[in-house]
């Protein structure tokens, strides 16, 4: 099949963007503020990636979820995460029938288009890790019989920063399945006067503005959005950055433990590509992958224990490295 032209997917486009921009409206009548994070929950939907939420409690993680999954009218699903949950209480389990000698599948939570895994790093590795099937596979494995998950499948996880009480770290093979880490931050004065006086008057619900058919539409189209063999090498060369820092600056040489993988250029590719759609164009520009950078990469690079021990923080180092990597 003949690949779109750039006007041709201009066009196709620009007759569903509007659908997300009105999408954004219907979350805003739940959610006040929070502008960055509603954006990076649409480019994690467009690029079909899963995407991880963190702050302190009491900062509408779960309400934009929620609201996200009613004005998409998608299947919704929230799982919350504590220290005594088991596996089976997330992907599902064999119950045994006395009545009839057989087992029976029972499917777990996790068999739905948008699962909220709140509150994910209170739970231990063990039921972390039955997550990770499903967000890779897009299935799950019950008694050696295989069962698919529904179209489109997203993990929305939340999670409360890891010096906070009862929490713990997520294993690095978890957090690199997801395609976003979103940083949310407390609101505004005006916002916050915004919030108490909404929460006396009552909250609307977002109206369904589209459907789980229009959005696997809308993710096909952002895999087909051009992006030039230029930006291609600008996002290999950002990644690979992250491995040798000291390379491009020497302060830098000390301070990474860890760089981003391979599967952060392709987080990275998939991201820029969807944020060139909420811009309506077909095609991607550097500012698309230095929009994306920070929340593709921040949970997948490990400081060393000298830039903890200096407050370094990621985002810094990653800064830093933006500025350093040529674009094209």
């Amino acid at each position: 099949m003949t690949a779109a032209t750039t006007t041709e997917l201009e066009t196709r486009i620009s007759g569903l963007k509007p659908t997300f921009d009105e999408a954004r409206a219907q979350i805003a009548r739940v959610l006040v503020g929070q502008s960055d994070m509603v954006d990076g929950l649409l480019i994690g939907l467009l690029s079909n990636g899963h995407v991880l939420l963190e702050g302190a409690p009491g900062l509408a993680k779960t309400t934009a979820v929620k609201a996200l999954s009613q004005a998409f009218d998608l299947q919704f699903s929230r799982i919350q995460f504590t220290p005594d949950l088991l596996p089976a209480d997330v992907v599902g389990t064999q119950v045994y029938e006395p009545k009839t000698g057989e087992f029976t599948t029972h499917l777990g939570p996790v068999f739905a288009n948008l699962v909220l895994a709140d509150e994910i790093n209170r739970a231990p590795a063990k039921v972390q890790a039955a997550l990770l099937e499903a967000m890779q596979e897009r299935q799950v494995t019950l008694a050696d019989v295989t069962h698919a998950l529904p179209g489109p499948f997203l993990v929305l996880a939340t999670q409360n920063p890891i010096d906070q009480e009862g929490t713990y770290p997520l294993p690095e093979a978890q957090t690199d399945r997801f395609l976003l880490k979103l940083l949310v931050d407390y609101p505004s004065k005006a916002e916050e006067l915004d919030i108490v006086l909404r929460s006396t008057g009552g909250w609307e619900k977002p109206t369904p503005v589209a459907s789980a058919e229009a959005l696997l539409q809308a993710q096909a189209l952002v895999q087909q959005i051009k992006l030039a063999e230029p930006l291609l090498h600008y996002i290999v060369d950002l990644v690979r950055a992250t491995r040798a820092p000291g390379d491009l600056d020497r302060g830098l040489a000390d301070l990474v433990a860890y760089g981003a993988s391979p599967r952060a250029s392709i987080a990275l590719a998939g991201a820029a590509r969807a944020q060139a759609f909420l811009q309506g164009r077909g095609y991607t520009l550097p500012e698309d992958v230095k929009a994306v950078a920070l929340p593709v990469m921040r949970h997948r690079v490990l400081l060393s224990y000298e830039a903890e021990a200096d407050n370094i923080t990621t985002d810094e180092v990653l800064g830093r490295l933006l500025d350093k990597v040529e674009m094209p």
